[in-house]
């Protein structure tokens, strides 16, 4: 994305907090592209026969973000981080209800290296990992969003740090204790 446009993100995420209405309509054409590439790395993590399909993710997640409040957005990296927020509730949740129906159907447990990379051929647990950064939240909450923002926000170590506030040698030194103790978590399951 150029430097105009996250300029021009931040600036209309600015409007929007100061309750101008229009700004979701001008905000969709400079952030579609950045959602579609994220939801596809998702979709990427997904069954070849995922039913739910990558511009249905964006717009489904593009439409909770509406009923987002303002206030919350405060600039770029910070609305794509609430943006991976959502689309990570989607795909949990429409994977927590075909689980459901299915009883495991044709999930496999999600290992994390290959949680950690975007590639074609690996399915990943999305509840599985869900559960695990679920306890890791409950322990450390930093490390848990620090690992949200990576994994499902796509976020730069640069970003992440911005959205939380703290330094990027703490994102990176958070992000390698948290994919031990996720790792951990999730070969204690019997995930491996």
């Amino acid at each position: 994305m150029t430097e105009p446009h996250q300029h021009e993100i931040t600036q209309l995420l600015r409007a929007w907090r100061e309750g101008q209405p229009s700004v979701p309509e001008k905000l969709a054409p400079l952030v579609y592209g950045e959602l579609h590439r994220l939801a596809k790395a998702y979709m990427a993590r997904e069954r070849p026969d995922h039913t739910l399909q990558t511009t249905a993710l964006v717009h489904e997640a593009y439409l909770k973000l509406v009923d987002v409040s303002a206030a919350d957005l405060r600039d770029r990296a910070h609305f794509f981080a609430v943006c991976a927020q959502i689309m990570r509730r989607i795909l949990v949740d429409w994977a927590r209800s075909h689980r459901s129906l299915k009883r495991g159907g044709n999930l496999r447990p999600v290992q994390l290296e290959e949680a950690l990379v975007v590639s074609p051929e690996s399915e990943v647990d999305l509840v599985g990992l869900d559960d695990a950064l679920e306890a890791l939240a409950a322990i450390d909450p930093r490390k848990s969003r620090i690992m949200e923002l990576r994994f499902f926000g796509g976020l730069s170590v640069e970003e992440t740090a911005a959205v939380l506030n703290v330094s990027p040698e703490t994102v990176l030194r958070d992000s390698k204790l948290a994919k031990s103790w996720l790792w951990r978590e999730l070969t204690s399951r019997g995930a491996r």
